[in-house]
């Protein structure tokens, strides 16, 4: 009897402590509700099972990142932008194979501290979200190569950029920007700038010490004077589009200009080009006809018993560079005599023709078909290319 009392007590205490435990679990599933997934718009589960290297989630209305994504290792390119995300989930650091990241038109106030864990990535675009700074953790990206991100709330220049050594392209238009720091030459890698749309007055003197540059933009600011740009050897395409000014500054002889008079610049350069090469044909002509021609302004004299004189060059501003004899006895040396017909010297404006890539102007952007420098503004769709098969294999490297 005393057994059974004792038993049924003790059955009755262990019944009494799971309904306890029971309570708890109920109590904490109150506090703590499940977050369910949305369920997924028509075609995505396909895209999941489809094992592709690309992954285009863009315009879905996702307020959150499906959770299937951090499990594909394989990704190498991952679009979704145009959705409404505020954040990335962590897991997403996972995707270790990712190069390509779109991020374009969300919500995002903040860079997602598991992008800057993903160290293959060499593009990010960022555009047209919320952003004021860059978080410090982004020097981890060494080997991005392409940033977007215009279109944000950047009020100075964010110098955690300079921490990425290999950045060739920068888009940071349509923000907020008065002031260029003037160490930003400290870029060594850029390429190709794009600054328009922002609040520029005058013209940022540091980018006269950027050489290297080959593209910049600076549409849509309010710099009424440009210094010359001649400096700036390696530039291919200027624009300065909606500044008040009433023609280009000087540039090289074969930099495409875009803005207020510059089809006009073109038109009399390209001009200028074709007066200079009709000149050097009819030298040629004259030449191979044992007649003495005259090239450049300077009468030329076939006798092999001739001495070479200073020759000045004419630049497409009109200034002239003279080149010394050779030695002070020529500076003596009587020259040569041609006799002259009384025909006026023909002189050329310009100098030597460099041949350069060539750059396509098509509508609203450019695009420059070098190294992996890309411009395409468009307000919603963006269109991302393919990789060219020599940047697939820099990128495999």
């Amino acid at each position: 009897m005393g057994n059974s009392s004792r038993k049924g007590e003790g059955e009755e205490e262990e019944v009494g402590a799971k309904d306890g435990e029971e309570a708890d679990i109920t109590e904490k599933m109150k506090e703590e509700p499940v977050e369910v997934e949305a369920e997924l718009p028509l075609g995505v589960e396909e895209l999941f099972e489809s094992g592709d290297p690309v992954l285009d989630l863009s315009y879905r209305k996702f307020k959150r990142l499906p959770s299937r994504v951090s499990g594909l290792m394989h990704l190498e390119k991952l679009y979704v932008c145009g959705n409404r995300l505020r954040t990335l989930p962590d897991s997403i650091s996972q995707l270790q194979g990712l190069r390509v990241l779109a991020l374009d038109f969300n919500k995002m106030e903040d860079v997602p501290e598991a992008v800057c864990q993903l160290t293959n990535l060499t593009r990010l675009y960022l555009g047209s979200n919320r952003l004021v700074t860059l978080p410090p953790e982004l020097r981890n990206l060494q080997s991005l190569r392409c940033l977007w991100m215009e279109s944000n709330y950047f009020q100075s220049f964010p110098r955690e950029l300079y921490d990425l050594p290999n950045l060739k392209s920068l888009q940071i238009g349509d923000n907020r920007l008065k002031t260029l720091p003037p160490d930003l030459c400290r870029m060594e890698a850029l390429r190709g700038l794009w600054l328009y749309g922002n609040r520029f007055d005058t013209f940022p003197k540091v980018l006269l010490r950027m050489e290297s540059l080959e593209i910049l933009d600076l549409d849509r600011n309010k710099i009424s004077e440009f210094p010359s740009l001649k400096r700036l050897h390696a530039l291919q395409l200027f624009s300065y589009d909606h500044n008040p000014v009433d023609g280009p500054p000087k540039v090289g002889k074969e930099v495409l200009v875009v803005g207020e008079g510059a089809a006009e610049f073109l038109e009399e350069r390209e001009a200028r080009n074709e007066r200079r090469k009709a000149a050097e044909e009819e030298a040629k002509e004259l030449a191979l006809a044992g007649e003495e021609p005259v090239i450049h302004g300077i009468l030329k004299n076939s006798s092999s018993n001739s001495k070479q004189a200073a020759v000045t060059v004419e630049d497409a501003d009109g200034g002239g560079e003279e080149e010394p004899l050779a030695n002070e006895e020529e500076e003596n040396m009587e020259l040569p005599v041609t006799d002259y017909d009384g025909a006026e010297l023909e002189y050329d404006e310009e100098g030597v023709e460099y041949e350069t890539e060539e750059l396509i102007c098509e509508g609203e952007g450019f695009e420059y078909e070098g190294d992996e420098l890309e411009y395409e503004r468009a307000q919603m769709d963006y269109e991302y290319e393919e990789l060219e098969d020599s940047g697939r294999q820099d990128e495999g490297a």
